[in-house]
């Protein structure tokens, strides 16, 4: 389960993803807020804080392409927890960090009643 501050980023990033009308200043500002180089900062810091660490790679005139993996773990493609591909740096990130968090939200809420939490010794 993700702490306050997880729960802050998932919040953001899924009112980021939605499709309101351009004229909401509330997620307007939200997204200029995220939908930039500094947004990226902001994600990968909060990632980072959740304990994931961010490879982000342009392909040409392709798009981008973001993965965040467990930290301390290697950097393989089966290692991924979260991966996004966009033709925007700052939205692949966001991608990415969306499914990261809700593949942890998923693993947490399936474990078996009375089980540890993931990743956490009894």
């Amino acid at each position: 389960m993700t702490d306050a501050r997880g729960r802050l980023l998932v919040a953001a990033l899924g009112f980021a993803g939605c499709s309101m009308p351009s004229y909401d200043r509330a997620l307007w500002a939200l997204r200029t807020w995220l939908d930039s180089w500094s947004g990226i900062g902001h994600v990968a810091v909060g990632m980072a804080r959740q304990g994931y660490d961010l490879q982000l790679t342009r392909y040409d005139d392709k798009g981008w392409r973001a993965t965040f993996y467990t930290t301390g773990m290697e950097h393989s493609p089966t290692s991924a927890t979260g991966t996004g591909w966009e033709r925007t740096p700052w939205h692949a990130t966001q991608s990415a960090a969306w499914n990261a968090l809700r593949r942890r939200t998923q693993a947490a809420t399936t474990a078996p009643t009375g089980a540890p939490p993931p990743n956490r010794t009894p």
